[in-house]
């Protein structure tokens, strides 16, 4: 029997990769360990909750004995357990900076001493398009130097090089994922889709980092699962693979995408101070992972439109927490001060 243990499950990207692994892998057994900490939330998963084929443990992935109780008995370790937020990382210190170091470089570590142990069949770490640094012409490919720019994107870039160390050395059947900017259900609403959508539906203020010309590749959340399950079933040991939507649009064009579809005025715009060190643009060549026989399903006209009704038809889910005096600090103090 396939049994995974996914990393991070009740937060964004891997609560929706839990849901889409209970629909496409019927006989798949999951488990889900995370730490629940201010992004990820067990609401996430109330929808698909079943005690038959999805069990649940609280715990970081720096603790070795939760590690060690969640993951035996797994055959695959998907790892989504990050820090995520650039913002977030810029601010320093231990909350800052430093819990990015501790989770995204030091977690890993304790995940593959535990792989290893176990002798887990495929080590899956979750990576992003950030660690190949500001691309100013042309597409990353795998194979491509990793030159990161933020404590965010430089954290992951050393999680993927103790994963593949462990590779090298020890022989842990790790295959990376890098995916490219993702959007949809459940994504915390301190991310640009998600917070611009919240504040139009509103009437707030939509804040634009400097001139909102920074480029990004656009990938649905379902197509960054399907593109995850696809690496590690026709993947090869010791690769990475890229995940992209191929989706390339400005901050610009996000927002007026978002204030059309929720038919609100561009006045709403609010440009603000830019982020340090912030990068002008990425993009992903997935050639290698179409080269497996997968593509993304989904449009980005129509997965922002879905994306977009969703966050209206779930006030119930967001609005809790940007009401809460923790979102309305961070807020304040990344935003309102700029």
């Amino acid at each position: 029997m396939t049994t995974i243990l996914v990393t991070g499950g009740a937060g964004f990207i891997g609560s929706n990769f839990v849901r889409y692994i209970l629909s496409e892998r019927p006989d798949w057994q999951v488990r889900v360990l995370d730490k629940l900490t201010y992004a990820g939330r067990l609401e996430n998963l109330a929808d698909v909750w079943d005690e038959s084929r999805l069990r649940f443990f609280k715990g970081d992935i720096c603790n070795a004995e939760v590690v060690a109780e969640a993951m035996q008995g797994c055959t695959h370790v998907f790892n989504f357990a990050a820090e995520s937020h650039v913002d977030r990382s810029l601010m320093g210190g231990e909350e800052g900076a430093g819990a990015f170091v501790q989770t995204d470089v030091f977690g890993v570590y304790v995940l593959l001493e535990a792989a290893k142990r176990f002798e887990v069949e495929k080590f899956i770490q979750v990576s992003t398009d950030e660690v190949y640094g500001d691309v100013e012409t042309g597409h990353s490919v795998e194979t491509d130097p990793l030159v990161p720019r933020s404590p965010y994107s430089s954290a992951k870039a050393g999680g993927e090089l103790i994963a593949r160390s462990y590779f090298i050395s020890h022989g842990v059947p790790v295959i990376i994922t890098r995916g490219s900017n993702t959007f949809g259900p459940y994504q915390f609403p301190e991310k640009l889709i998600p917070l611009f959508v919240t504040n139009a539906i509103d009437d707030k203020q939509l804040p634009i980092y400097g001139d909102g010309l920074q480029r990004r590749d656009w990938l649905y959340v379902e197509d960054h699962c399907s593109g995850i399950l696809a690496a590690s079933e026709k993947g090869e040991i010791g690769q990475a693979y890229n995940v992209g939507g191929g989706n390339e649009r400005t901050n610009r064009e996000i927002t007026y995408e978002i204030l059309e579809l929720t038919g609100k005025p561009e006045s709403l715009i609010k440009q603000v101070a830019d982020r340090l060190g912030h990068d002008r643009r990425y993009a992903l060549d997935c050639e290698k992972l179409k080269s497996l026989g997968w593509t993304p399903n989904h449009s980005f006209e129509n997965a922002i439109a879905r994306t977009i009704e969703w966050y209206k038809s779930r006030e119930d889910w967001w609005r809790p927490i940007t009401s809460g005096e923790s979102y309305k600090e961070y807020y304040g103090s990344n935003y309102e001060k700029r």
